[in-house]
């Protein structure tokens, strides 16, 4: 299977700066490897980097160190040291982010907030697109036309994991994918899981739930903190 994501010597660390601008490094010397159609949960106890990871890998947090290499249009592109504009298409094209938390605009109903994410597609083809997959996560039809805002905390996660997978990208990153979700929607969700991984998608997840981990993962990259590892 192809090499799809790969982190070389990634470091990361915060600036204090209510605490005199003490430096807090978080990640030194990440080297990872996903390859197509695998899923790699992220496993280390609280403070061990997994979310700094994660968004590191997303470009949401600049690396002070190290590559972030991603499969993009069949070249290997650094994030760690790409432009914006090259970040902003591969966010577009090969990488998606299912984050913990919905961050949308507000009064956008729910069917447009999921079809938005698919581009390329004619509207009309978008919104059916959405509309199904809705409805496999168990969002009702009444719900569609509704921005998201006003919905509980575990159908605004199922709507961030319609907006996640409906584009199919080669990359996915899910951070804790089903902690909001009672026990039928996350069968539902290990089971869109499963599908991407065997469509050729590579996966990275944060899962502290332990069945879900073990219905998902292929194997576990282990973290420690910092601190400890030193």
């Amino acid at each position: 299977m192809p090499l799809m994501l790969r982190t070389r010597g990634l470091a990361k660390s915060f600036t204090l700066h209510l605490r005199g601008g003490v430096r807090m490094p978080v990640l030194s010397g990440v080297d990872l490897a996903v390859h197509s159609g695998e899923c790699i949960v992220l496993s280390g106890p609280s403070g061990a980097g997994k979310s700094t990871l994660m968004r590191s890998l997303y470009g949401n947090y600049r690396a002070d160190g190290g590559a972030i290499e991603i499969r993009h249009r069949d070249m290997m592109i650094d994030i760690a040291a790409a432009d914006p504009r090259t970040v902003i298409d591969v966010r577009r094209h090969t990488l998606g982010y299912v984050s913990q938390f919905l961050r949308v605009v507000p009064r956008v109903p729910a069917v447009d907030v999921v079809a938005e994410v698919l581009h390329d597609r004619p509207p009309e083809a978008a919104r059916d697109a959405a509309h199904a997959l809705l409805l496999r996560l168990n969002i009702p039809p009444r719900l569609h036309a509704i921005p998201p805002a006003t919905f509980s905390g575990g159908e605004q996660q199922r709507v961030n994991l319609a907006r996640g997978f409906i584009a199919q990208h080669p990359i996915l990153l899910l951070d804790e994918p089903t902690a909001s979700l009672d026990a039928a929607n996350r069968a539902v969700v290990i089971a869109m899981v499963r599908e991407a991984k065997a469509s050729g998608t590579a996966i990275v997840a944060i899962c502290h739930d332990a069945d879900v981990r073990d219905a998902i993962a292929d194997r576990l990259f282990e973290m420690t903190p910092y601190q400890e590892a030193a």
